[in-house]
């Protein structure tokens, strides 16, 4: 029985060979090439630790004896990062106590040396396949939440595939996590996949966006409010700590939440109960939290502008959702998906998209990412006459161009484009105007695209068109600033 066996197409078994004295790291390294397997070696328990944080690993082989640490401590290790994937443990002693603690923490096999190679390389074929079969079912349960119309995460990269098995992993548990990522990369929908995923799925489910909220209302949308707390109370309103007991909350932005609120979500993290503003009898709730951010929570932290102990609290699982430029292999396939879906709302006949489309496709810088991806094939299938997405549907900048060089082009400019600005005509404050509206144009004057592309938040990018509108420079007809979100 072969290693690869059962395999999907095109995928390859890495398998974590771990042991101190390099000729068994070699005879390991061969059985496992030998079966169709790809090996990784690792001299210590903490070497092999931060090779399965950084890599998507099917299968480890240890040494028991190792100096510091064992191959039961690396089990342990293992499962305290919320990684569950399956340990052979090898050993020279053959001693009971130590094989029963090896299957207690989670060995699947516990072999004594020498091991024969043939013997070795099918319990490590049965043991994948073990897994294959345990991944099928539970893929099998979960495919009613995860294949709803207009919330499936495509992709087929290495990138896309580790994010998938952390998502896994991270839903069989309860911790707290915190999903970190560029602005259209899909954080919600990680978000969406790990409730779905969990004990959790049929529980309530409620988002709470802290960057759209205006700042006064943002506790009383946490924790809720008791009637005449404060003007306009009222009647006693429900937050969303409340409504989420016994399911899941997630926070989505939690960056931009002010630091009084930071302490008080603290304290529900902590003690999981708090009390609605204006009242003083305590609520206790059982909620399982997931907060978002486009931000470096930790230079938030250094900053001062976000709570050290929150981010902590928070930051149990940290997963990070890839930029569409850290998986160009999924382009195609998600391009394909899009023009699907639109052609199917829009009721056009899209059947293809062009190489040369795809070549467009794939020059792109993606500042905004999925989201971007997606309006772009849209707005080409509201355009397309026939029946094939060509490379003129699609209105892309190439990859290499600088994404803060917004100056426009001699050709721009003979379409009537403002003109950059000289140094003797300098002035930061209509400097900075022409660059937004020149960012807006740019991105179909789409703003959360337009703040990627200009390097600030959206909230920021609305602040500065509001003054813009109150010093009346926001009123030019190629540029309606209210259209788009």
């Amino acid at each position: 029985m072969r290693i690869d066996e059962g395999e999907s197409a095109g995928h390859v078994p890495r398998i974590l060979c771990v042991d101190d004295d390099p000729q068994m790291c070699r005879a390991l390294e061969v059985v496992v090439r030998q079966g169709g397997g790809e090996p990784r070696t690792a001299a210590s328990v903490s070497e092999a630790l931060d090779i399965a944080r950084r890599e998507v690993i099917d299968l480890i082989v240890t040494d028991q004896q190792m100096p510091l640490l064992r191959g039961v401590d690396l089990i342990a290790l293992l499962r305290a990062d919320g990684l569950d994937t399956p340990v052979i443990v090898l050993t020279a002693y053959a001693a009971i106590e130590d094989a029963v603690q090896a299957v207690q923490r989670g060995a699947q096999h516990y072999l004594v040396k020498p091991v024969d190679p043939d013997v070795l390389g099918t319990v490590i074929a049965e043991t994948l396949a073990a897994r294959r079969e345990a991944e099928e079912i539970r893929a099998l349960r979960r495919s009613a939440s995860t294949l709803r119309p207009g919330r499936r995460m495509i992709g087929e990269s290495f990138a896309f595939r580790r994010l998938m098995r952390a998502v896994q992993q991270v839903a069989a548990s309860r911790a707290s996590v915190l999903i970190e990522g560029e602005t259209g990369t899909g954080k919600e929908l990680v978000a969406q996949a790990i409730r779905d995923l969990s004990d959790r799925a049929d529980s309530a489910y409620i988002t709470l966006n802290c960057a759209a909220l205006p700042e006064g209302l943002i506790e009383s949308a946490l924790f809720g409010h008791e009637r005449g707390a404060f003007t306009g109370a009222v009647k006693r309103s429900v937050g969303a700590f409340e409504r989420a007991n016994g399911g899941t909350l997630l926070l989505d932005e939690i960056s931009e939440m002010r630091l009084d609120l930071q302490a008080k979500l603290l304290r529900v993290l902590q003690e999981q109960e708090f009390e609605r503003v204006g009242g003083s009898a305590p609520l206790r709730v059982d909620v399982r939290m997931i907060a978002t951010t486009n931000r470096d929570l930790a230079a938030c932290v250094r900053a001062g502008t976000f709570r050290e102990d929150l981010y902590y609290r928070l930051n149990v699982v940290q997963l990070r959702v890839p930029p569409l430029r850290e998986r160009r292999e999924d382009i195609p396939v998600l391009a394909r998906f899009f023009a699907a879906r639109a052609s199917g709302e829009q009721e056009r006949e899209i059947e293809s998209i062009s190489p040369a489309a795809m070549e467009l496709l794939d020059a792109h810088a993606w500042p905004g990412n999925v989201r971007e991806l997606q309006h772009a094939v849209e707005r080409a299938v509201v355009t397309c006459g026939g029946s094939r997405l060509e490379a003129w549907h699609f209105a892309l900048a190439p990859r290499n161009e600088p994404l803060r060089d917004l100056a426009p082009s001699a050709g721009a400019l003979a379409n009537g484009a403002q003109p950059a600005p000289s140094t003797k005509e300098l002035d930061v404050a209509r400097t900075e105007e022409r660059l937004i509206h020149l960012a807006l144009e740019r991105c179909d004057h789409n703003k959360t695209a337009a703040a990627a592309l200009l390097g600030m938040h959206v909230r920021t990018l609305r602040r500065k068109l509001t003054a813009m509108r109150e010093r009346g420079s926001g009123a030019r007809p190629a540029d309606p600033l209210t259209e788009r979100p």
